[in-house]
């Protein structure tokens, strides 16, 4: 996405990307840590100065890659508790989505991942062409993915492999077992520019609802 400034900080509605995002979670959590490239963290000062955002939270300097930021966060996450971790560029997020996937994971003690049954038909390419595979097997993930502290902190202590697309992946290779929650189509990530627009439908629909 060609932006001329990170896309967790383009504004929607007269008000960056993120700040949406943190004002869904805050109600949710005890505390927030906000993972954010050293670079851009100047630029996140003045931001919350000028939108007089005023949320409390704890910056974490991220790494090179979602690996590394993660596992820079992990570093500053008790022994106790469950911990979600969600894409600053899913904004459209809803409070009963983030409670659904808490509620499992502290209730039933499971790894938990937001996810949506796959709409359209699959193909996967082939060395010959493509081939059709099962959809009713599939899921899309989302985030909130959310996890024991301990069981998280300790996933990362592996080191990196190319396998690990997300958090869920990171925590499955130590052997963990990991479970969907039913997430919303409406959670989208805000990939290529088309997704602001659909991103301010959403945010307008749900103020609406409150």
């Amino acid at each position: 996405m060609q932006m001329s400034q990170p896309k967790q900080f383009v504004c929607i509605n007269r008000l960056p990307v993120i700040m949406h995002t943190l004002n869904v979670f805050a109600p949710c959590v005890d505390e927030i840590l906000l993972v954010l490239p050293a670079e851009t963290m100047e630029l996140w000062n003045k931001l919350q100065h000028k939108y007089h955002f005023d949320i409390p939270h704890q910056l974490v300097a991220g790494g090179q890659t979602r690996f590394e930021s993660i596992k820079n966060a992990t570093r500053h996450l008790p022994n106790a508790g469950v911990v979600a971790v969600h894409d600053a560029v899913r904004p459209c997020v809803s409070k009963a989505l983030i409670e659904r996937c808490f509620t499992m994971a502290e209730k039933e003690k499971k790894n938990v991942v937001a996810a949506c049954k796959m709409i359209d038909s699959v193909r996967m390419l082939t060395a010959t062409g493509t081939q059709s595979v099962p959809r009713e097997n599939l899921m899309l993930v989302q985030t909130p993915q959310v996890f024991a502290c301990k069981t998280l902190k300790k996933a990362y202590q592996q080191s990196f492999e190319s396998r690990f697309t997300d958090d869920a992946a990171v925590v499955e290779a130590m052997g963990e077992s990991v479970y969907c929650v039913d997430g919303e189509y409406t959670n989208i990530k805000i990939t290529v520019p088309s997704d602001l627009k659909i991103a301010k439908q959403i945010l307008n629909q749900n103020q609406k609802q409150i």
